[in-house]
């Protein structure tokens, strides 16, 4: 058995609990633009090294998958999953928050069933100019970020099983990752479908990247510098650097695993969360991994606060995004 096949139960575990387990300050009743009714954390985010300075947080989520700062609107973007992250149960949703200020009351740019909105199961975000792009389990949806309307569906080919992470290439394509996985509607988890990571431009729907080795693909973010994606696994150790056209990865570095969330700073290092040891870790341009921030039990797909240099935490079992300032 290969190490893949050994973490999988462990993902469908943890993954599937997490996506199921109630949320007693879950909303969803609001309608576009309206206030959800969550609530301003009061006990304070996860203790972090003073290079990482806990900078508030905000509760009120619905199983909070991914974070997406937009500096345009200087807001965030958050994907609620509220409930098994493959069923396409119509219950997802997309947040709004205002960032640097985490006294704020979150509202809600879209929800499925309302203003012709369908969402299921959200989960990695993209922004194109005013176009914010969502994975939703098998499909990849459009909406205008400033509106919350829905502006497309793109059906991918061959069909995914897991869409999970989203990122924009250096060539303005929209790339997504394939974890290779499917829950089924009482929580038991197949896998073993394969690892992809498709691109959409325009009307164009390839599959980038088919690869066993890419260890159920979960962050993917563009590094320009280096002209690559940087691709984090759930069910390998090893963080992979991949150029557009080529059909190999390159080793960038080994580390705890179980990793989700991924985002290159300005200066080239590397923030990535894992759920193993419950910890956001930089990548040091010396290949190194270093934890920065301890404690988030289930740290998911996280955002940067280009402005304030705020980095932002979704912690997917507890409802709540815990921010910390980057020092």
């Amino acid at each position: 058995m290969n190490q893949t096949s050994r973490l999988l139960p462990l993902l469908a575990a943890v993954a599937f609990t997490a996506a199921c387990s109630p949320k007693g300050d879950a909303s969803s009743g609001a309608t576009t633009g309206a206030t959800t009714g969550a609530t301003t954390a009061t006990a304070a985010p996860s203790a972090a090294p003073a290079a990482f300075v806990a900078a508030g947080a905000h509760s009120g989520f619905s199983t909070p998958e991914s974070v997406r700062y937009d500096s345009t609107l200087d807001v965030f973007f958050v994907s609620n999953i509220d409930g098994n992250p493959s069923q396409k149960d119509g219950k997802g949703r997309i947040s709004l928050v205002k960032a640097g200020d985490s006294t704020a009351t979150p509202t809600t740019l879209a929800e499925g069933g309302k203003n012709g909105v369908t969402l299921n199961a959200p989960k990695g975000m993209a922004i194109v100019g005013d176009t914010l792009w969502v994975a939703d389990i098998d499909v990849l949806r459009a909406f205008d970020k400033r509106t919350g309307k829905a502006l497309r569906t793109v059906q991918l080919a061959p069909a995914p099983s897991f869409l999970n992470d989203v990122a924009v290439g250096g060539d303005g394509g929209v790339y997504v990752t394939d974890t290779g996985i499917k829950f089924d509607a009482k929580g038991g988890m197949t896998g073993g479908f394969p690892n992809r990571v498709y691109r959409v431009k325009g009307d164009s729907v390839t599959v980038a990247l088919e690869l066993p080795a890419l260890g159920n693909p979960n962050g993917i973010a563009w590094d320009a510098k280096g002209n690559r994606f940087l691709i984090a696994p759930f069910g390998s150790k090893e963080i992979s650097a991949w150029t557009p056209g080529s059909n190999t990865l390159t080793k960038v570095a080994d580390g705890p695993g179980q990793y989700d969330g991924l985002e290159v700073l300005p200066d080239g290092r590397v923030l990535v969360t894992s759920w193993a040891d419950s910890a956001v870790h930089l990548l040091g341009l010396d290949g190194k991994l270093t934890p920065v921030a301890r404690n988030l039990a289930a740290p998911a797909d996280i955002g940067i606060d280009s402005r304030r240099n705020v980095l932002a935490v979704p912690r997917f079992n507890d409802g709540r995004v815990e921010y910390f300032r980057i020092q």
